[in-house]
């Protein structure tokens, strides 16, 4: 959603690309003339995106830190930066996909990984130890699989006798589960519930949020990329709430808060991609940006 995240953000003279992956949005950012930071916690990313915008941190238009963006509050090279504009495109990026070594395919003989970082437990460590209940939670609510409890109970099963260890292991738990049908669209669900589990990525996203928005300059706007229902939520939910000045109850007749909006929302409703796009580009069906403008 390239050309849309350029005019969500446009006229902004410094960017924070929260989650630089590639380094694509990015170039499109320094190429409209903006200033970019880049934040990745994969360290690959940090690499690919430093060769390909080279000439532009020759130029000091561009650098990048390693960090993650949910504690933004804690990386050393960005303390006390405000920014005109701070972009978050969640989930993961297609060279990741695309390294079998990462682990986050479900193509034959990957090994179970999924994390964004080096450290932390892997896929196959949360398949094999969590408990039934946790895995039905994980299904559940990051995979939007009401048939949960069931492939929870089938994965038990089959790690008492043989460990998940590849992509086969899962792909096999939810067939098992579901019958030979399933296909594609279900493991592409399940495969990102694991991924969002290993990496806590809710809950480092609802940490995010309000540090993000604290390090936009007066004017300056915020814009998320949601590909998960539970992601777009949280970033929905944020963003009329920083938009509201009354604060008071509800049923309260008069107000008595004197609360001030922090900012405008910019899109009332999601922007999603165009057909074309996701022609050139699946992922891009489920992509949801939202952009929010913090009071000058």
């Amino acid at each position: 959603m390239v050309a849309e995240v350029l005019d969500a953000l446009d006229g902004a003279g410094s960017v924070l690309d929260c989650t630089l992956g590639g380094g694509g949005h990015s170039l499109a950012l320094l190429e409209a003339g903006a200033t970019v930071t880049g934040i990745d916690r994969d360290a690959d990313a940090i690499a690919e995106a430093t060769m390909r915008l080279k000439v532009f941190a020759d130029a000091g238009r561009f650098r990048a830190v390693p960090g993650d963006f949910t504690r933004v509050d804690e990386i050393a090279g960005l303390q006390d930066e405000s920014f005109d504009g701070i972009l978050a495109d969640l989930g993961i990026s297609s060279s990741q996909i695309d390294r079998d070594v990462r682990g986050f395919s479900f193509r034959p003989g990957v090994v179970l990984d999924m994390r964004m970082s080096a450290d932390g437990e892997s896929a196959a460590d949360l398949l094999n130890g969590a408990t039934l209940e946790e895995l039905t939670r994980i299904f559940r609510e990051y995979g939007d699989e009401p048939r949960a409890r069931r492939l929870a109970n089938e994965v038990v099963r089959r790690r008492s006798t043989r460990d998940f260890v590849t992509a086969d292991d899962f792909v096999g738990a939810i067939r098992g589960a579901f019958g030979a049908s399933a296909g594609p669209a279900e493991f592409a669900r399940l495969f990102q519930a694991v991924r969002i589990a290993v990496n806590d990525e809710l809950n480092g996203l609802e940490r995010a949020l309000p540090l993000l928005r604290d390090r936009l300059s007066p004017g300056g706007t915020l814009s998320i990329i949601a590909y998960h229902s539970g992601e777009d939520r949280l970033v929905k939910h944020a963003m009329r709430a920083w938009s509201t000045a009354c604060t008071c109850p509800p049923r309260q007749p008069v107000c008595t808060c004197g609360g001030t909006a922090l900012g405008t929302l910019v899109t009332r409703k999601s922007v999603t991609a165009s057909a074309a796009e996701i022609a050139r580009n699946p992922r891009a069906r489920s992509a949801h940006l939202r952009s929010w403008r913090k009071a000058a």
